[in-house]
Order: structure tokens, then C-alpha cells, then sequence
């Protein structure tokens, strides 16, 4: 399987100071990759770094075999690389179909066609306020708003959180079929790891900002031990 995304001995922090040191990992076309560890692990600097918030400190982000470590996230958007932070980043005061009817006018009913398919129960709320939606149903949103655009990549911060353990498993499973029927790769920050791990392909177990432990979800589900260290072994 090509890779889509690949880190290669990355090297990301804040102020010149590495939270993340000498990761390398790949995402590849129809795969859905989990990125797990503890709070403080570096999962959401090392989204942010790939998805162009951040400038890496050492080592590069490649989308396609293509250097874009470093581009601006307005570039690095266009050119296929989409995240959808933990926050969400949607606007209160916006209804549903407004957010989805952002961008070139031409494309407008094609996005809103796509939005539905992935997740219908978007379409009855279509005149709804953000502010008014459910914690899972503003996640549905913040998701359709960036896979309407079609990515390569679509990277997810701390998807399942707020959320119920029931509504979280219906979207990772929609991101599953995403990946299944269009080759996107996905690569999910995720705390709560039996969910993750039953809908990835591989994993990758962050300690202190190092990689301590990747292989096949099913591999990294039997490594309780390397597991329950990342997670009980570090402050969060």
C-alpha cells in the first residue's frame, strides 16, 4: 500500500522546544490509522504540525510522496490535507447547509449531496444552528465540512470527545466506510482505544512525545503492557 501521509523523523513543538522528537509514520491510501497515548503525548502537535499550524523543528510531513513540511494549513488544505481539531471549529450563529455551502458557488450542491450521503441525519437538520446541535451532531458537521472538499488526508483530534460511547462508534464507523469507498486516509486521535482500535488498521502509541509501540491494531490491542504504560505511565 502507498503512503498518502508520511512523517518522517518529525521533530514538532511550541517556541522551538520539541513536544514531539524523531516520530515517523505513514498513513496510506484507504487506511485508517490510530494515534493514541496519554494527555501531554504530543497527538494534537503532531496533527497541528502536519496539517500546517506548525512549522516542524526537525525532519518532514510528505502528502503524496511531495514535501509540504511547513507550508501554510491554507496551502496545505488545497492541496489535500484536512483536520478537524478537538474543538470542532464550527460557528454557532451558522445553520447546517450554511456551513456546508461555504466556498466556490459552482460546487455548492455537489458538497451538500455529498454531506447527506455521508451522514444523513445532517440533512434534516440542514436549518438548524450550530449552536442549537447535539455533541455529535456538531461532529458530524465539523466532519462533512472538510470531506465535502474531498481530502487525502483527514486527520481528526480527540473525535469521540463529549460524545457518548454510542454515537462515537457510529462515526468512526462512517469514516471507516470513507476510507473503504473513496481511499481516504484517515488518521484519529482517540482516547478511548477499543473504539479506535476496532475500526483502525494500524496503530501508533505515543510515550513523551517518542513512538513507543506501532504494528496492526490487532498487534497493538494484545501489547496491554506498552498500552497501559503510555497511558498510566505519564502526567497528563
Amino acid at each position: 500500500m502507498s503512503a498518502v501521509l508520511e512523517l518522517q523523523e518529525l521533530d514538532a513543538g511550541h517556541g522551538g522546544v520539541p513536544v514531539v522528537r524523531g516520530l515517523s509514520l505513514s498513513v496510506g491510501e484507504g487506511e485508517v490509522a490510530a494515534l493514541l497515548g496519554a494527555n501531554g503525548a504530543g497527538k494534537t502537535t503532531t496533527l497541528a504540525t502536519a496539517a500546517g499550524l506548525l512549522r516542524p523543528l526537525g525532519g518532514g510531513v510528505a502528502l503524496d510522496g511531495r514535501a509540504v513540511g511547513g507550508l501554510r494549513a491554507d496551502r496545505a488544505a488545497r492541496l489535500g490535507l484536512a483536520l478537524v481539531p478537538d474543538d470542532r471549529g464550527v460557528f454557532g450563529g451558522l445553520t447546517v447547509r450554511e456551513h456546508l455551502r461555504m466556498g466556490p458557488r459552482r460546487d455548492r450542491a455537489r458538497r451538500l449531496a455529498d454531506a447527506w450521503a455521508l451522514f444523513p441525519a445532517l440533512e434534516p437538520l440542514a436549518g438548524r444552528r450550530a449552536g442549537l446541535l447535539s455533541g455529535g451532531e456538531q461532529q458530524m458537521l465539523a466532519l462533512a465540512r472538510v470531506l465535502v472538499r474531498r481530502p487525502r488526508v483527514l486527520m481528526v483530534d480527540e473525535l469521540s470527545l463529549g460524545l457518548a460511547p454510542r454515537i462515537a462508534a457510529d462515526i468512526l464507523a462512517a469514516l471507516r466506510r470513507l476510507a473503504d469507498e473513496r481511499g481516504t486516509a484517515v488518521l484519529i486521535v482517540e482516547q478511548h482505544v477499543p473504539l479506535a482500535l476496532g475500526v483502525a488498521d494500524r496503530a501508533f502509541v505515543l510515550r513523551r512525545g517518542e513512538l513507543a509501540l506501532s504494528g496492526s491494531a490487532a498487534e497493538v490491542a494484545q501489547r496491554r503492557d506498552v498500552l497501559e504504560a503510555s497511558y498510566l505511565g505519564e502526567a497528563a
